[in-house]
């Protein structure tokens, strides 16, 4: 069960807006986390804690297929993205840094900014705690739980070649 501090955005939330490109020449995570959002949510840098989740509306993520967009957010302390739909680049570059992504159509109605979020990953629901209204979304795969759970793809991987005979 992950749970966290809701940060609701909107409709068309492209890569630029949560990592703009200016500070894409700086590959180090926690740079780029000093960033996010500042485009769209100026405080949202140095307010967010380990483990707030972003609910947004329609094709969070749409834009350039810049692996950055969800490296920091993860840095940041991110520990979920739940939205109505998401780019398809973008969910997978989520996956494979390790960062939960929900897609759930009704979640974007249950939130606002600083409610509390109850995602239950293998379950499929998503609860706002505060009002207990609860949405359904299809349960992530188990190979994606695995690799979210082994901390992105590369370290997934890692872990897996290091077993292998």
């Amino acid at each position: 069960m992950l749970t966290g501090r809701v940060w609701r955005y909107g409709d068309h939330v492209n890569t630029d807006l949560i990592i703009p490109g200016r500070y894409l020449d700086d590959y180090n995570a926690a740079s780029l986390a000093a960033h996010a959002m500042e485009d769209i949510d100026p405080q949202f840098a140095g307010a967010v804690r380990a483990g707030d989740i972003i609910v947004a509306g329609r094709n969070f993520g749409c834009g350039s297929s810049r692996e950055q967009a969800p490296l920091a957010l993860k840095a940041a302390g991110v520990g979920a993205v739940i939205a109505s739909s998401v780019a398809r680049i973008f969910y997978r570059n989520c996956i494979n840094v390790g960062l939960p992504v929900i897609i759930c159509h009704d979640a974007a109605g249950m939130f606002a900014s600083g409610d509390i979020a109850e995602i239950d990953l293998s379950g499929g629901t998503v609860r706002n705690a505060g009002t207990g209204e609860c949405a359904r979304f299809d349960p992530l795969p188990g190979f994606l739980l695995e690799i979210l759970e082994g901390g992105g793809l590369v370290p997934f991987m890692k872990g897996r070649l290091a077993q292998a005979p």
